[in-house]
């Protein structure tokens, strides 16, 4: 399964959030698809989108689902 979240360039990040956002990521959708191997992309592009190859409809949308919650959870594990 590859999965790629491309960020708007005009979105402000602060240093380092790139990397963090795709670690954390990569954890947490480890640990929901213990059997299958993720490739987890983060990078900036024209706008927000989340991409997901080699995954049936249900699994995208947990997917979706855990990059929301991680997106909604920076607070607790991105610290500049």
């Amino acid at each position: 399964m590859r999965i790629e979240i491309t960020l708007a360039k005009a979105t402000p990040l602060p240093p380092g959030a790139v990397d963090a956002l795709s670690e954390e990521l990569t954890r947490r959708i480890e640990a929901a698809f213990p059997d299958i191997p993720g490739q987890v992309q983060v990078r900036y592009a024209a706008g927000n989108n989340l991409f997901v190859l080699g995954a049936s409809s249900e699994d995208k949308a947990r997917i979706s689902e855990i990059l929301q919650e991680t997106w909604e959870s920076a607070d607790d594990w991105f610290y500049s």
